[in-house]
């Protein structure tokens, strides 16, 4: 079984497996080969097909693994997604390690296909947030993509984002505007986003050069509609987060905000049902 620091398929593994697979040792007798496919039970988009493939290639590199369907694939359920053949016993202890990645990341790509779906024919991108389960992010926020959302900042080196907690911890908004100027001369292609929740801050905001995007934090869509009427002579976007349903995203995105920030597609997005299904078992 190959093992890589920071690996989560070898984190995953290390974790379920432990010593071995005590269960498959003793009940599945060597030599015994099957083939195995993974069904979706329910409507869903497909995520992580590749990464469930190579969680059996790592349990045993002589399984002949194919993916039938490619991430961002609509199904209706019953489709089968993944079919593996090979030694019984591998197939079994990488089944539920497979299977864990595979319904994650395809209820990620399933929540963020309703939320695009559900905000209708508008500019607005659905993007995801850092909310994610710590060491799955690169296989979450490809996920959100898979689902035809969007990805913000991957790590906090990636573009600045200035909260209230930033502007509390350091000078307060008098040393704001100096800070965005010195920072557009030592990083000009660094992208700078700022948060505001009133429309007071909106147009303060407005009146720095340097600023990327704004965003509008737990604002109503009325308050939503009246900032970007705001900024629409300057050269900046606007991201609405903070309470975005999919009874509401409809209503934020039509209030012409270009991006809309929904944390629940990756801290909340239920895992898909799937499973695993042996047959042909032979020698």
């Amino acid at each position: 079984m190959k093992e890589q620091t920071a690996d989560p398929i070898a984190i995953a593994l290390r974790e379920d497996v432990g010593a071995g697979d005590i269960t498959t040792e003793f009940f599945v007798p060597n030599g015994l080969h099957a083939l195995g496919r993974i069904i979706a039970r329910e409507r869903a988009i497909v995520a992580g097909g590749q990464t469930a493939a190579e969680v059996f290639r790592r349990v045993n590199p002589k399984l002949n693994v194919e993916v039938l369907q490619p991430d961002g694939a609509a199904l209706l359920g019953g489709e089968t997604i993944l079919e593996v053949r090979g030694a019984a016993g591998s197939i079994l202890t990488a089944e539920r390690v497979a299977l864990n990645f595979l319904q994650r990341l395809s209820g990620i790509a399933t929540l963020t296909r309703q939320f695009v779906d559900a905000a209708g024919r508008s500019r607005a991108k659905i993007l995801d947030t850092r909310k994610t389960t710590p060491g799955l992010r690169a296989l979450e926020k490809a996920a959100v993509v898979a689902g035809g959302g969007a990805n913000h900042r991957f790590n906090l080196n990636d573009m600045v984002l200035v909260k209230d907690n930033h502007l509390s911890a350091g000078s307060g908004f008098s040393g704001f505007a100096s800070a965005i100027q010195r920072l557009r001369q030592e990083r000009p292609a660094i992208r700078i986003e700022v948060e505001a929740d009133r429309l007071e801050q909106v147009r303060s905001f407005l009146e720095i050069d340097g600023i990327d995007v704004i965003l509008l934090d737990n604002m109503k869509p009325s308050e939503m509609r009246e900032a970007v009427a705001f900024g629409k002579k300057k050269k900046v976007k606007f991201e609405a987060s903070g309470g975005v349903t999919l009874k509401n995203v409809r209503q934020i995105a039509a209030t012409g905000v270009d991006y809309i920030s929904v944390g629940a597609l990756t801290h909340s997005a239920r895992a898909i049902d799937m499973s695993l299904e042996l047959t042909h078992v032979g020698n």
